[in-house]
């Protein structure tokens, strides 16, 4: 059975070497470019299932690149960022990027955060689908009682609580900021709702974490908003 077909774009010759050896090893095909020009005509000419983009590279950076991308294309995008350049992190995920990852990283971690996005691309290319049920690791989410449960354990929250819960569930592996979260979850404009809306993430993560200072599931995305993981 024919895998995915990934598109790594880095001037870096060592990093796409390590990569390469990792994701071929996994079965994925890989296309490799060196600057977001060359990723650009690669995908002209190929079907194209992930992209993996560096933010520094000559002629054209990662992230012009993601924003030409985004002008007509919606596959997974993961950014890579130094890790002091925390702005291009924020600033490729306001462009349409579904993920990052800072440098130097592990393998390891870059071949999982590509399974996940590529699972979750599959998961809302698909046609609409039974979700009475979200399933997260062992958290659950029944959308037609409104029940959560966690290791099969329930856990009571209030219908605001549910609502936000259910909403990063639904688009979990994507970043929703506090605005979007507010105004679907309370129906009214957000103005300025930030804490209300950092109040009710706090109080869920301290229901469904095992350690709300370092949480599995609902992750902080600084200067945007909030994503659920796609363990």
């Amino acid at each position: 059975m024919p895998r995915e077909t990934l598109l790594m774009v880095d001037d870096e010759k060592e990093i796409i070497k390590l990569m390469e050896i990792y994701l071929k090893n996994e079965g994925y095909q890989l296309l490799t470019a060196s600057n977001g020009q060359e990723a650009l005509e690669l995908l002209e000419r190929n079907k194209v299932d992930l992209i993996v983009m560096d933010v520094m590279m000559p002629e054209m950076d990662g992230l012009t690149a993601c924003m030409k991308i985004r002008e007509d294309n919606h596959i997974p995008i993961i950014i890579l960022s130094a890790k002091s350049q925390d702005l291009d992190k924020i600033t490729g995920l306001s462009l349409g990027a579904d993920d990052y990852v800072t440098k130097p990283f592990s393998p390891l971690e870059l071949v999982a955060r590509i399974k996940s996005q590529l699972r979750r691309y599959k998961q809302f290319s698909a046609p609409v689908q039974d979700r009475n049920e979200l399933i997260i690791d062992d958290l659950v989410i029944h959308t037609a009682n409104h029940r959560v449960t966690l290791d099969g354990r329930e856990i009571r929250l209030t219908p605001r609580e549910f609502a936000i819960l259910s909403m990063l569930a639904v688009n979990r592996g994507i970043v929703l900021s506090m605005e979007q979260i507010y105004e679907e979850a309370w129906n009214e404009p957000f103005l300025e709702s930030k804490n209300t809306v950092m109040v009710h993430i706090r109080k869920i993560r301290e229901k469904i974490e095992s350690n709300p200072q370092e949480p599995k599931f609902i992750k902080t995305v600084w200067g945007i908003g909030y994503m659920m993981t796609d363990l």
